[in-house]
């Protein structure tokens, strides 16, 4: 995160600083209704999100994420804030703010993980060092017969809380040469034994008749019933079922023939 004079849009070096008598005042303002003071209070509070903002400027993260994280909790200290409680807005929003921020950098994974799953996570891995700690081997089986869960969950856990990986990152470097992660990831779909079978079932759909190859299509693509089938050719339900049956015996035929 690098220190940005503009965040958001935001002009940080030109945000204004209210004076305590302003602060209160609009505070009465903006909570009678008054959406000007509200925004203007808003913008006047701004360099207290920027000044909490500037402690994480280590971590590795975007700085206008977590300024709108700042932000976020300034409308929600707003929103909550008690005249009536006597104290000064700043030393309630201070908390609220923090908390948003550390919240989105805990949370700021691309990918969602439910608060009970990072915490059997977590548990996981303070198992995992206890039993190194005695000198144990933490396998998975060890791990949730200490934990008293199921092996899958002890998986589960570690895989969400695992950081996602490109398919374009460098697996190892062997003879010069890089090799990536999908190099190593099959095609299932499109192999040599798949495009065979393919070819062979194209080819054995060329001994249909026209009325066979159109009640294939609209039951096995198209996922109609029989009945519905034969009000669309025209012939009776029996005829129908005995059609795809014949269809079906003869792609066998061939496919084996050809085999």
């Amino acid at each position: 995160m690098l220190q940005k004079v503009e965040i958001c849009g935001v002009d940080t070096a030109g945000l204004p600083l209210l004076t305590a008598k302003e602060s209160e005042e609009l505070m009465k303002r903006l909570k009678e209704g008054d959406k000007a003071a509200r925004e203007k209070f808003i913008v006047g509070n701004m360099r207290l999100v920027l000044s909490l903002v500037k402690r994480f400027w280590a971590k590795n993260a975007n700085a206008d994420d977590v300024f709108q994280a700042g932000c976020i909790g300034l409308l929600k200290a707003i929103d909550h804030f008690d005249l009536s409680v006597g104290v000064r807005f700043s030393t309630y929003a201070v908390p609220m703010i923090l908390g948003e921020i550390k919240r989105y950098l805990r949370d700021g994974n691309s990918l969602r993980v439910s608060r009970s799953i990072r915490d059997t996570a977590y548990r996981v891995l303070k198992t995992r060092e206890q039993l190194e700690a005695e000198d144990k081997e933490a396998t998975i089986a060890r791990i949730a017969e200490a934990m008293k869960v199921r092996e899958k969950e002890v998986v589960y856990a570690l895989d969400a809380i695992s950081d996602p990986v490109s398919l374009f990152d460098p697996v190892c470097n062997k003879s010069g040469d890089t090799l990536m992660l999908m190099d190593q990831i099959c095609d299932e779909k499109n192999n040599d034994e798949v495009w065979t079978e393919h070819a062979a079932l194209r080819g054995a759909m060329e001994h249909l008749g026209e009325r066979e190859r159109k009640i294939l299509f609209l039951r096995y693509y198209e996922g109609k019933t029989q009945t519905e089938i034969s009000a669309e050719v025209g012939i009776s339900q029996a005829q129908v079922s005995r059609l795809e049956k014949n269809a079906i015996n003869t792609i066998r035929e061939e496919i084996s023939y050809d085999a």
